[in-house]
């Protein structure tokens, strides 16, 4: 499998549209017609290949998932215990803070566990063999740039 194309690229990295390529997959995927009355098979090898092609290594989403709780998890939790923080304040009559600053307070927190979210996932290294750097802000640029070129890519094949 070492010819195999596909191969070197990301597993959810959009894939080239080259019509002559295209062709050779589709003559190499296309369904051989037998005489004899078999059952087909439910999956067959290719449908599982690009399948596989498309899922996110486990490596990968275990990687993400750390980042994306810690990025989001230590916002949220400021945020609830702010409130806790601004109503121990107002009962011991430490500081006369007005309501409003609480709100804002804590949905700034939320806010930035909300978007702590999505840097998590998008910081995160998507090449299963390296496990990227600390704050992850070129795997930041490099991911989000891939996602801008899919989302073109997608919405030019749509177009066609």
């Amino acid at each position: 499998m070492p010819s195999d194309p596909q191969r070197g690229r990301l597993p959810f990295e959009p894939r080239k549209n080259n019509k002559k390529n295209n062709k050779k997959q589709a003559e190499k995927t296309a369904p051989i017609e037998s005489t004899s009355k078999k059952k087909p098979k439910s999956t067959s090898r290719s449908s599982r290949q690009n399948s596989n092609l498309s899922a996110i290594p486990d490596v990968v989403s275990k990687r993400m998932g750390k980042r994306m709780a810690v990025f989001c998890g230590i916002p949220s939790v400021l945020g609830m215990s702010s409130l806790f923080i601004f109503y121990w304040l107002k009962i011991k009559e430490v500081v006369e803070l007005p309501p409003y600053l609480a709100l804002a307070v804590s949905f700034g927190f939320l806010g930035l566990g909300v978007l702590g979210l999505s840097y998590g996932l998008f910081s995160a290294c998507w090449d299963e063999d390296r496990s990227g750097t600390l704050m992850g802000f070129d795997e930041f640029k490099l991911n989000l740039g891939r996602t801008k070129d899919a989302w073109k890519a997608s919405k030019k094949a749509n177009a066609d």
